[in-house]
């Protein structure tokens, strides 16, 4: 299938998306949109080249022909995986995904992803600095819960906390009761809950008033059933769904997608263009600011980190936790 290209063939910035694809379309979609609605705004030129499941080296291929100073893409993993292995000279590129933990980025390249490791980690440092010191995590079987739990597991121990206790989770009535019981011994200061958000809501019950963090996915539009249950539950939002309302976002049109994953992709493609924006001259040896994933700052390793907002549940309701 032919590449889907639009916008200016001489501008500095090229988008390159799965536009084409029938897994990830949607996903990119909403990427473009956010992005496209940032640089209305700036008034600055983009190229925007989509390619179906497959296509990511040739759509690359065109940006890099059409002098792209700086390439934002790719966004899913593997066609990340695969620009990675190419043995020629990239442009300055941000990818808006990440290669597997403790893999090197190419040369010229550059992350800002909505990765699930991020909150992870951010989740960790919550808990230190609120003086847990023993930790449950309990997880399924679930690759992405998995990675979630990996990764807090992995920055609390860095931070200098002791080895957490990992507790599986299954919803058969046998495996619930023996989690129940097994929690009832453990003296835990929080937990982790590594699980999806009808099973949050299950197991909530039974870690008593100690805090309980969890991944972001738990803001996607509940039913009122599970809502009621996750009372007090801790996650990371990005900011353009935490508040909605901050002056900061007032000029940028809202994407109308009724679903949470995509409202988050929106957002990231609006900071995706700030950062693309940054290599103007080159890459910045600095950049920090709040953006509407969060807070996002540019580390030692060719990765733009955001730290999101600390939000709980209330009466149904997100609110700021500990009155942020």
């Amino acid at each position: 299938m032919p590449n889907r290209i639009t916008g200016s063939a001489n501008a500095r910035i090229a988008l390159v998306l799965p536009l084409e694809s029938t897994i990830y379309g949607r996903a990119a979609d909403a990427v473009k949109a956010g992005f496209l609605v940032a640089a209305e705004a700036a008034q600055e030129k983009t190229l925007v080249i989509g390619h179906a499941d497959g296509g990511v080296v040739e759509a690359f291929a065109k940006a890099i022909a059409g002098g792209a100073g700086i390439i934002v893409g790719p966004l899913v993993r593997d066609d990340l995986k695969t620009i990675a292995g190419l043995s020629v000279e990239l442009p300055w590129t941000l990818a808006l995904n990440q290669l597997e933990d403790g893999a090197p980025l190419p040369l010229r390249m550059y992350t800002l992803t909505l990765a699930i490791e991020n909150d992870a980690r951010q989740l960790a440092r919550v808990a230190r600095d609120h003086n847990a010191q023993a930790i449950g995590i309990i997880t399924s079987d679930a690759p992405l819960q998995k990675r979630f739990a990996s990764a807090f597991a992995a920055e609390w121990i860095l931070l200098g906390g002791g080895p957490p206790a990992f507790l599986r989770f299954e919803r058969t009535p046998e495996m619930l009761g023996v989690l129940k019981r097994e929690l009832g011994r453990m003296p835990l200061d929080a937990a982790l809950l590594a699980l999806d958000a009808g099973d949050v809501a299950l197991v909530k019950p039974y870690i008593g008033q100690i805090p309980a963090y969890t991944s972001g996915q738990v803001n996607d539009r509940q039913s009122r059933e599970i809502l009621r249950d996750l009372d007090d539950v801790r996650f990371v939002e990005i900011p353009w769904l935490a508040d909605p309302g901050a002056r900061a976002f007032e000029k940028l049109p809202r994407g109308d997608f009724r679903n949470a994953s995509l409202d988050r992709l929106y957002a990231l493609g609006i900071d995706a263009f700030r950062v693309a924006q940054a290599f103007r001259d080159g890459p910045p040896s600095r950049l920090e600011f709040d953006g509407a994933t969060g807070h996002v700052s540019l580390d030692g390793s060719n990765q733009f980190v955001r730290d999101g907002r600390l939000m709980r549940f209330d009466a149904g309701q997100i609110v700021p936790a500990d009155g942020q």
